[in-house]
């Protein structure tokens, strides 16, 4: 039997080995699996269905919308049955799925949405045909593949939902500000959508401004589409939503509120870390922070602190200012150098990991621009590249 090979070996075990066809999926169909897979991961986190409801939050209710939408996709239901041994997907609450051969005519159309009337019997006029314009920005949005440097924007998504839970940040109907910049979240098809890229502007037939996007969405998906395709996608679906920026509202003010300090200090830390990526990376890697006290008082235990990755740090820079808000400074902060924000996990002192939140890989230089910039107002315009390594405009 030594003189045997895996084949025969298996053979004579009575084994019968079948290749393993890989499943060869659309793209809708890769997009429809992958939002039913944050529905199951809800489910899995919470013991129970997405609800709707004025109470719940806003990606509970989007998952119920997205769940209610699967209900009612025949196919759908087919694709994702092996996925779903609860049967959320045959739920009584569920639409029945719409048989269209049982149907006659005019209740066919009823359930296509063209049944009203046409004016004058004419049937010349056609209704509910989309544009070339409509099925292009249609076809760019489900054109996605997958971001394969997404752990560089994981955290971003990260950031997002919890300040979206915590009101930091809040979900608008998209349309009152239409407008699309680099660094702006938004909610599409159930998914974040986060602007990474913007291409050179140029101008279409009738005037308005357009530019080719990187879009990469929190299903670790991205797209290149046009600027007024993502625009229209927003309007067309129901949920679309732009997600405000944290730091929204003035940092400084006349008015005292809750959380204002009359002088404070902006400080930048570095880390004397052992680890072998904070060491290696040590004249980039930057912890920013805002105190109302004396910073020598705030570091005094930072080895004992995984919010200081349980190492001494050394002050490399301090910036003096008067009646500000801590919390809304700090989320500036988060917002603009978020995409070089640094994913690292570390074990505090009672082995719980701990994944520290204000460190980013930024040249010091540039921090000393973002807070010159904040000085004058004209942070606002601009976001931090890493490929540049440099403050860039958000729009052109």
């Amino acid at each position: 039997m030594a003189d045997m090979n895996d084949d025969e070996l298996l053979d004579a075990l009575g084994v019968e080995v079948a290749p393993v066809k890989a499943a060869a999926y659309t793209r809708l169909e890769e997009r429809l699996i992958a939002g039913f897979e944050d529905i199951l991961r809800f489910v899995e986190a919470n013991g129970r269905a997405p609800q709707h409801g004025e109470d719940r939050d806003i990606f509970e209710r989007l998952y119920a919308v997205r769940l209610d939408r699967l209900r009612g996709m025949s196919d759908a239901r087919e694709l994702l049955a092996p996925m779903d041994p609860a049967g959320l997907l045959d739920a009584s609450e569920s639409a029945a799925p719409v048989d269209a051969d049982a149907l006659d005519d005019e209740a066919l159309l009823a359930e296509l949405g063209a049944d009203e009337p046409a004016g004058e019997d004419d049937i010349t006029l056609l209704r509910h045909v989309p544009s070339h314009a409509e099925r292009k920005a249609a076809e760019e949005i489900a054109n996605r593949t997958r971001c394969e440097d997404f752990d560089k924007f994981k955290p971003l998504f990260e950031r997002v939902e919890q300040e979206l839970n915590e009101g930091q940040r809040k979900a608008l109907r998209f349309g009152r500000d239409a407008s699309i910049d680099l660094g702006n979240f938004f909610i599409l098809d159930g998914q974040i959508a986060y602007v990474a890229e913007v291409g050179e502007r140029t101008r279409t037939p009738n005037g308005e401004s357009n530019a080719r996007l990187r879009v990469i969405f929190s299903n670790e998906t991205e797209s290149n589409l046009l600027e007024r395709s993502l625009q229209r996608a927003l309007y067309k679906d129901e949920t679309g939503r732009r997600i405000t920026d944290s730091a929204t509202g003035p940092l400084f003010g006349d008015a005292m509120e809750p959380d204002d300090i009359v002088s404070g200090t902006i400080y930048v830390l570095r880390s004397k870390s052992t680890v072998p990526y904070i060491a290696e990376h040590r004249e980039l890697i930057h912890k920013i922070g805002v105190t109302g006290g004396k910073v020598e008082a705030r570091i005094a235990n930072a080895a004992k602190d995984a919010t200081y990755l349980l190492a001494d740090v050394e002050v490399v820079a301090t910036y003096k200012l008067s009646n500000i808000n801590r919390t809304k400074l700090e989320n500036l902060f988060h917002r603009i150098f978020g995409p070089a924000q640094i994913d690292l996990t570390i074990d505090d002192r009672f082995g719980n990991p701990v994944k520290p939140r204000e460190w980013f890989l930024v040249p010091l230089p540039v921090i000393d621009e973002a807070v010159s910039r904040i000085r004058d107002g004209s942070i606002i315009q601009y976001v931090y590249d890493p490929k540049e390594a440099s403050l860039v405009r958000g729009k052109q």
